[in-house]
């Protein structure tokens, strides 16, 4: 089993490169959530159908990454001048990839299947 925690360093970058950031705060929050979000998708996201019914009906069935489950994600702005754009999805679908390379270094076996959790990856 392995369990996604924070790093040694204490922490995970992310740069987001949105134009002007009218408000940088509002920016470090969407990217935040959005890897939180993608995080859940990618390590126990899955819906299930029994009877052409969906099973998981709230968060109490359906697993998602808690607050103290979270990894310190540090969001870097790229300085621009251009046109500002949105931010709110590009934190989340880089995510899976990015956890399945990281698993693919670490341990020399590659992720093939989502979610991780039938793979042996769990929330820490």
């Amino acid at each position: 089993m392995l369990g996604v925690t924070s790093s040694p360093c204490g922490g995970k970058i992310c740069a987001v490169d949105c134009g002007v950031a009218v408000n940088p705060n509002i920016v470090a929050m969407q990217m935040e959530s959005g890897i939180g979000f993608g995080l859940s998708a990618a390590v126990a996201g899955a819906i299930t159908l029994k009877d052409g019914i969906v099973e998981q009906s709230n968060f109490h069935d359906y697993p998602v990454l808690r607050m103290n489950q979270m990894p310190k994600v540090e969001v870097f702005i790229v300085p621009s001048k251009e046109k500002p754009t949105g931010v709110g999805e590009p934190g989340t679908p880089v995510i899976a990839p990015a956890l399945a390379n990281a698993i693919l270094a670490m341990r020399g076996k590659p992720i093939r299947a989502l979610p991780m959790s039938s793979q042996g990856v769990t929330f820490a």
